[in-house]
């Protein structure tokens, strides 16, 4: 992919986030892909599962997006997610993504993002408190792994 088709490539998948198009965004992804990010590790087809149940639950769900870079088989894209968490809390994640790609799919996309400030914000109280420490982000990664049909295995270390 030249750096002009991975602007392309990033374009249509952060589109279908915003339509909340979990099979356009699904089908980016190689069947081999990985994703990491604070509370997953995934691999192959459990990645559109995640996309379907988080798309699925969230209310009020927007975000916005900007590609900081497209080179050939590789891109960054910051974005950030609003939505109410449980149908309540209101949360705003701020995510930056490096997506790698072969053959015009998806094969790595890392996301970060500030995982204490984000679980003071979904979790209220609990999660400002314990939100910095390891075995609560673990706890919480179980949890998330298992409400969308995971199982531990292959879960966070």
């Amino acid at each position: 992919m030249t750096g002009e088709q991975t602007r392309t490539a990033l374009a249509r998948f952060y589109e279908a986030l915003a339509r909340r198009d979990v099979d356009t965004m699904a089908a980016a992804y190689a069947m081999d892909a990985a994703f990491n990010d604070p509370v997953f590790r995934l691999r192959g087809p459990e990645i559109g599962r995640m996309w379907q149940a988080l798309l699925g639950r969230a209310r009020e769900f927007s975000v916005d997006w900007e590609i900081r870079s497209a080179e050939p088989d590789r891109g960054e894209v910051a974005w950030t997610a609003r939505y109410l968490f449980g149908g309540k809390r209101p949360v705003v994640n701020v995510i930056e993504s490096d997506v790698r790609f072969r053959d015009g799919l998806i094969v790595q996309q890392t996301d970060r993002f500030d995982f204490p400030r984000w679980a003071g914000q979904a979790l209220g109280a609990p999660g400002r408190m314990l939100g910095r420490f390891e075995w609560f982000r673990r706890s919480v990664a179980r949890r998330a792994r298992r409400g969308i049909g995971l199982r531990e295995a292959g879960s966070v270390n």
